[in-house]
C-alpha cells in the first residue's frame, strides 16, 4: 500500500468546504474527502505542535510521553532507557518497518523545535530548507514532488508531508488571500464582540495582536496590526484562508505527479493537523494557546482504495493518536501494549462502531489546562492561567453556545462534578500506565509555569510601553511582587 499523510499545520475543518466552509479553499481536499471518509469531531490529544506530533510519533497521549510543552520541565520526551528500542512504545515509524514499510518525511518540524526524538525511525528525514517551518507549500513541493516522480510506483511507503501555510506568518502570493475579498468572513466574534475583546491584555488578544509591536517583522498585506474592528477581523481570516487555498493548490500538484504516474486511484490519503487555530473564541485571535475546542478540533479525512466508503461522515470522538492504531491495523499490525489510540479501521468502511463517551485533551505551552469533552458538554480545569484571564473552572454547552462564549458552570454543578471524575479518573490511570508518578502538567506549574515564549517581566513591559500602565500593574502583583 502507498500512504500519504499531509499533515498540515494549524488548519480548522471549519474552513474547508468539504465541513461546510462557504468560501471554496479546499477544492482538492474535498474532492479526497468525497471519495473517501469524513471524520466530524477528530481532536490532538495535546496541543500545540510539540505535544500534537510527539503523540504522532509515539501512539500515546501526552501525560504518558512527557512533552506536554515546546521545551524545559514539562517538555521533555520520555523513552524507556536501554541500548535498543522499545516493543510496547515503539515509534509509530520503527513500527511500519517491522512489516517492510519505508517511512518518509518531509518536514523541518524536528529542526524548528529542535526535538530530535522526532527524527527517530524514518528511512529517510527531508528538511528541504533550512527556514524551520516558515517555507511556503511550492518550497516544500520543490522537494517533494521530484520524490514522488522517482519513487512513487514503490510499494509499500508512509510518505509525510508537511505543510505550514495556515500558520501564521502568511507569505504565500497576496493573491490568494485577496480572491476572498468580497465574500463574507464568518459571523463570530461580530463587532460588539470585537470590542468587547478590545479590553483584554493577553498576548493573541484584539489589541495586541502580535507578540511584538515591531510591526516591521509581519507581512501587512496579509495580516492585520491589531484587531480594532470587523474590518481587521475579515482581513485576518482572509489571510488564514488564503494559506489554506494557497496549500491546497500544491495538494493538487500532489495529486497531479500521480496521476501522470497513472495510479492517482491507488494511494492511500490520510489528511489532517496537528491542531487548529482560535480567531475569537476566549478572546484569543491567531494563536492555538489553549484546551479549547477551536484549537482542539482538527480536520481528519481517510481516503484507502478498496477499503473506505466514498462519501461516508463519522461522528464519532477520536483522538490523533487513533489514526496511529488504524494506520497499524491497516497494515497488518497488532496495537503495541503502551500506545493509547484505538483503531476505526471498521469506521472506514462506514461501519458503526462503539464510539467513546468522552475524551480528554491537554494544554501546557500558555497556560496549564485539561478539557473533557463530550458530544453536548466542554469542561476546562485550568491548573495555571498563564497570562490569560481564565476561570479556573469552565463549563461550555456546545448545544446552545457553539461559540463557548457562557460559562454555565454554575447553572449544572452536576455536570462539572461529573466532568471532574472523569478527568481524575483519567489521570490517575494514565499516570499508572506511564508508571511514573510525574506529571508533567504538574512539572510545568512546579518550574514557574507556561511561560516560554513570553515572560512575564517582557508583557509588563510591553503593556507599560503600550500605556496600558493599571494592567501592567496587575500582572506585576501577579507574577513578579515576590521577586
Amino acid at each position: 500500500m502507498r500512504m500519504i499523510y499531509l499533515d498540515i499545520d494549524s488548519l480548522r475543518p471549519d474552513h474547508m468546504g468539504c465541513y461546510g466552509y462557504s468560501r471554496n479553499t479546499t477544492p482538492n481536499l474535498d474532492k479526497i474527502a468525497s471519495q473517501g471518509v469524513r471524520f466530524n469531531h477528530t481532536y490532538c490529544a495535546a496541543s500545540p505542535c510539540v505535544p500534537s506530533r510527539a503523540s504522532f510519533m509515539s501512539g500515546r497521549f501526552a501525560i504518558n510521553h512527557g512533552a506536554l510543552t515546546h521545551w524545559g520541565p514539562g517538555g521533555q520526551f520520555r523513552y524507556p532507557e536501554g541500548d535498543f528500542h522499545s516493543k510496547e512504545v515503539p515509534f509509530f515509524t520503527r513500527y511500519l518497518r517491522e512489516v517492510d514499510y519505508k517511512t518518509v518525511t518531509f518536514s523541518s518540524f524536528g529542526d524548528r523545535h529542535h526535538a530530535w526524538w522526532y527524527f527517530a525511525g524514518w528511512n529517510e528525514v527531508h528538511t528541504h530548507t533550512l527556514k524551520g517551518g516558515n517555507e511556503d507549500a511550492h518550497e516544500v513541493n520543490a522537494a517533494v514532488l521530484p520524490w514522488i516522480r522517482e519513487h512513487g510506483k514503490d510499494d509499500n511507503y508512509f510518505l509525510h508531508i508537511q505543510y505550514w501555510d495556515p500558520h501564521s506568518k502568511y507569505t504565500y502570493p497576496k493573491q490568494y488571500a485577496d480572491q476572498f475579498a468580497d465574500l463574507p468572513a464568518p459571523v463570530f466574534p461580530d463587532e460588539a464582540t470585537i470590542q468587547r475583546h478590545r479590553q483584554d491584555c493577553h498576548p493573541r488578544s484584539a489589541s495586541f495582536l502580535h507578540w511584538s509591536d515591531d510591526y516591521s517583522k509581519i507581512p501587512q498585506e496579509t495580516m492585520p496590526l491589531e484587531i480594532a474592528d470587523r474590518n481587521d477581523f475579515r482581513k485576518l481570516i482572509d489571510g488564514f484562508d488564503g494559506g489554506i487555498s494557497y496549500m491546497d493548490a500544491c495538494v493538487g500538484e500532489i495529486l497531479e505527479a500521480y496521476r501522470e504516474l497513472g495510479i492517482e486511484d491507488e494511494i492511500c490519503i490520510i489528511i489532517s493537523a496537528d491542531h487548529a487555530e482560535s480567531f475569537g473564541e476566549q478572546g484569543v485571535y491567531l494563536e492555538h494557546g489553549m484546551a479549547t475546542e477551536s484549537v482542539h478540533h482538527i480536520p481528519l479525512i481517510m481516503k484507502v482504495p478498496g477499503v473506505t466508503k466514498p462519501g461516508h461522515v463519522n461522528d464519532d470522538l477520536i483522538y490523533n493518536v487513533d489514526v496511529m492504531a488504524t494506520i497499524a491495523e491497516l497494515v497488518g499490525l497488532p496495537k503495541p501494549s503502551g500506545w493509547d489510540g484505538r483503531s476505526f479501521l471498521p469506521a472506514l468502511r462506514g461501519e458503526e462502531t462503539e464510539g467513546r463517551d468522552y475524551i480528554v485533551l491537554e494544554h501546557g505551552l500558555y497556560a496549564c489546562q485539561r478539557a473533557v469533552r463530550d458530544q453536548r458538554w466542554y469542561f476546562i480545569r485550568t491548573y495555571h492561567e498563564g497570562m490569560y484571564d481564565f476561570d479556573e473552572v469552565v463549563l461550555y454547552d456546545l448545544q446552545n453556545d457553539p461559540h463557548q462564549t457562557v460559562n454555565v458552570a454554575v447553572e449544572h454543578p452536576n455536570i462539572v462534578h461529573l466532568m471532574e471524575q472523569r478527568l481524575e479518573q483519567w489521570v490517575t490511570n494514565n499516570l499508572h500506565k506511564a508508571g511514573t508518578e510525574i506529571d508533567p502538567m504538574q512539572e510545568i506549574i512546579r518550574t514557574g509555569g507556561p511561560f516560554r515564549y513570553m515572560l512575564p517581566e517582557q508583557w509588563v513591559g510591553r503593556l507599560e510601553k503600550a500605556g496600558w500602565g493599571k494592567q501592567a500593574e496587575a500582572l506585576k502583583i501577579k507574577y513578579l511582587r515576590s521577586e
